[in-house]
């Protein structure tokens, strides 16, 4: 493969089924998949063993991967990504700030090369929920390029 991806494992869990002889465990793996250049996926995979887990995970995050807007320094724009209960805030930062993300949030911010941001998450903490809120945010995000070209008119119409 020409392009080389970045692969974030964001959280593993163990899940119990109790049978007629004891308890059979069973792993899921949330794994967030970028080129570092603004492209970006999530995987969510199933299976008995970890490492099977982590591959279905990858294969299922590189399908799902998907284009956002970013500047050269951080995001167009403040925003904030929404999914169920989790609601994450992401706010531009000026260079030098780097990566002010907790856990999920960050593995994903990593992986699709945004490396001065500002974020909170508000709301449900839950890993799923955080990084599909971030991913949602990210793809909402539009630079004035984009905007001028959907109304026809130029950056320096809009911003002036």
């Amino acid at each position: 493969m020409a392009e080389e991806l970045v692969e974030k494992i964001v959280f593993i869990n163990r899940v119990a089924k109790v049978v007629k002889g004891g308890r059979r465990f069973s792993f899921s793996a949330i794994v967030v998949v970028g080129d570092g250049k603004g492209k970006v996926g999530y995987g969510l995979g199933k299976a008995n063993q970890v490492p099977e887990a982590i591959r279905k995970g990858i294969e299922r995050a590189r399908k799902d991967m998907s284009s956002v807007s970013l500047t050269d320094v951080s995001i167009p724009h403040e925003i904030t990504g929404h999914y169920g209960a989790g609601r994450v805030l992401l706010k531009p930062a000026s260079e030098g700030t780097g990566v002010i993300a907790g856990g999920p949030v960050r593995a994903v911010l990593e992986a699709a090369g945004v490396s001065n941001i500002l974020t909170k998450c508000l709301g449900s903490h839950n890993p799923h929920n955080m990084v599909k809120a971030t991913l949602d945010g990210l793809r909402r995000l539009r630079t004035a390029q984009k905007i001028a070209e959907l109304r026809g008119k130029t950056v320096e119409e809009i911003t002036a």
